[in-house]
């Protein structure tokens, strides 16, 4: 059976499970309960810890996990991303005291707090600069008030737990990261991860999607389907009104209402939003 491990708990763990779910996976429903065994779908999910998820993945005992992009960097292991899956977004910066303008070249030689240090170890190396690592599993924010380091680097979303610690940003986002599906470096995808990869990505694409239905007349088709060209083109369709056809395309969930308001400016009606569960592309 495919092996796959699955976050048990922390910020990717109940979307991870829920995103399975609706892929048509087996997934637990007592928290306590560290494998489940999906026989219908010759699968096996191991509930594991984030941060473990990659190791278990890079040295072959699974064959797949859901695990931070952060998390798979920061272990070293021996794993690869194979698909993204738009949930669980941060993203990573330095920050240092208000009252001195640093930049990336005064990084080297200082101490930078860290509760990911191989992640900011390897970005450090991959730009050449030296710096000592202080690894920190908390409250990194206030390594620089108490001592402990002269620089921070940590997962930042609005700034303000920075900013209350006496920290400012600077310089470019170390990383983005985001929940991703991994696998071992260099090993060959199973049949059963393909079909798991195919489900998972039905259901990321569907999250974002909607399906758009309207009419509009003949005159405006143009111009229409350049606001909604779909995937690869609207499907269109004859009416009753031989003046007017009915069009459908997928439209990105986030510009849905930009969207309905340039068809309804051009004369489109009847405009119907449908939300999609799965599909296949």
């Amino acid at each position: 059976m495919l092996r796959v491990a699955v976050p048990n708990k922390g910020s990717l763990a109940d979307v991870a499970i829920e995103t399975l779910k609706e892929a048509g996976y087996r997934q637990r429903t007592d928290s306590r309960d560290l494998i489940i065994s999906d026989v219908d779908n010759g699968v096996e999910f191991y509930y594991l810890r984030p941060r473990d998820i990659a190791v278990y993945v890079g040295s072959g005992e699974l064959e797949a996990g859901i695990t931070g992009r952060d998390l798979m960097i920061d272990s070293g292991a021996e794993a690869t991303e194979i698909l993204s899956l738009d949930f669980g977004k941060s993203t990573f910066r330095f920050a240092g005291p208000t009252e001195k303008n640093f930049s990336m070249s005064d990084i080297s030689g200082k101490r930078v707090a860290t509760a990911y240090p191989g992640l900011v170890q390897q970005h450090l190396a991959d730009l050449k600069i030296t710096a000592k690592i202080v690894r920190l599993d908390g409250a990194v924010e206030s390594s620089v008030r108490l001592g402990v380091a002269d620089l921070v680097a940590d997962v930042v979303s609005t700034g303000n737990t920075l900013r209350q610690a006496g920290l400012k940003i600077f310089g470019d986002p170390i990383l983005q990261s985001e929940a991703v599906v991994i696998t071992r470096s260099g090993s060959k995808i199973k049949p059963e991860l393909d079909v798991l990869i195919r489900r998972v990505q039905g259901v990321v694409t569907a999250r974002r999607y909607v399906l758009l239905d309207y009419d509009v007349q003949k005159t405006f088709l143009e111009q229409a389907c350049a606001i909604t060209p779909g995937l690869e083109s609207p499907t269109i369709s004859p009416l009753q009104k031989p003046e007017w056809v009915a069009v459908r395309a997928m439209v990105l969930r986030e510009e849905t209402n930009n969207v309905m308001d340039q068809l309804w400016a051009i004369g489109a009606r009847g405009i119907l939003v449908t939300d999609i569960h799965a599909c296949r592309l």
